[in-house]
């Protein structure tokens, strides 16, 4: 392919430590571009590959952030407008007696990535790749064929969406992005049993069917051309939205519910197998399992292939039933151990 050529115009280079509470911060706004990430983070991980793909190591700086130990300097004058609200919403019928529930998830976080640049600060992933790839020198991200550059619009479009199917499922605790897992912080359901909320959290990944849906839309979309093994058959910003989504989904969907997203599915293989060979992508990866090490501090369970849901600490809902929440609870009271 001729876009081969430029796999491997990206740099090498020494990451900087990641800056906590403690850390004094860069000082903003002196005429230099920065790019605010977590090494961890996807949705940062977006617009470090595209920063990479297009040469532009030396003009935009890495500063990296650590969410487990936020610096208070980063929101208050790096990226105010950060805090992010997620909203999410699960329809099930819950395992005991197919009680209807409705799980509505809400999450807050000071977010990243975000862009230092011109004395502006710009922030969400999607939003940034492009602005990077309008905005600086380096090879082009999108292709000039207007066929191709709609449906690269599409599928950026379908992104988000994708991103809460595939993880809404596996979110229990999470302070560690931007646009999905971050600190639940709703009713709790004070005094009901662990078990209780590992017969709930069960029920709510029991099904994949949203899941797969999400998948095999991705597995067509990767039909659509046949110039190469990518969305558009060169490498674009619709691969860059995606590949840092499907490399958590792929090793999370394989440990907590022992299923493998490429089975079935040729095109996504090719896919992951083609984004494995672009050095400003495999640059940015982590270890498989610190990815799933990190999974783990974030749901609260062992390390295993079927996440023994028991072990979880706690899980902060705002669950809405057909009937009262403590009278739905006192029915199952055997189940449950009862409420005090």
């Amino acid at each position: 392919m001729e876009w081969n050529a430029v796999l491997c115009r990206s740099v090498k280079e020494a990451l900087p430590p990641a800056l906590g509470s403690t850390s004094a911060p860069p000082p903003a706004f002196d005429g230099a571009t920065r790019l605010y990430i977590c090494y961890f983070c996807p949705f940062a991980q977006r617009a470090w590959v595209t920063r990479n793909f297009k040469g532009l190591q030396d003009k935009i700086k890495l500063v990296a952030i650590d969410l487990q130990d936020k610096p208070a300097w980063y929101k208050e004058k790096v990226y105010p407008q950060g805090t992010v609200r997620f909203e999410s919403t699960i329809n099930l019928l819950f395992s005991l007696n197919f009680c209807p529930l409705r799980i509505d998830f809400f999450f807050l976080s000071p977010q990243v990535p975000s862009l230092e640049h011109n004395n502006e600060v710009k922030g969400e992933s999607l939003d940034l790749i492009k602005y990077i790839d309008s905005n600086f020198d380096g090879p082009a991200l999108l292709p000039e064929d207007a066929e191709k550059r709609q449906f690269a619009d599409e599928l950026i479009a379908f992104a988000d969406a994708f991103t809460n199917a595939l993880y809404s499922p596996l979110i229990a605790h999470a302070d560690m992005s931007d646009e999905a897992g971050k600190r639940l912080h709703f009713i709790r359901l004070k005094q009901v049993c662990l078990y209780s909320m590992a017969l709930l959290l069960d029920s709510l990944t029991r099904s994949l069917s949203s899941q797969v849906a999400a998948l095999d839309k991705l597995e067509a979309a990767l039909t659509k051309f046949d110039d190469g093994p990518l969305f558009l058959g060169q490498f674009s910003l619709a691969d860059i939205a995606f590949v840092t989504i499907l490399e958590r989904v792929q090793i999370y969907y394989y440990h907590v519910r022992n299923y493998e997203i490429t089975k079935g599915r040729p095109n996504l293989q090719k896919f992951m197998e083609e984004m494995n060979k672009i050095e400003a992508y495999t640059q940015t990866k982590n270890e498989p399992l610190s990815l799933l090490d990190i999974a783990k501090n974030h749901l609260k369970v062992r390390h295993s292939k079927n996440i023994n849901f028991a072990q979880i600490w706690h899980f902060n809902l705002s669950v809405i039933y057909q009937m009262p929440i403590v009278t739905f609870f006192r029915l199952h009271k055997d189940t449950f151990g009862g409420l005090s």
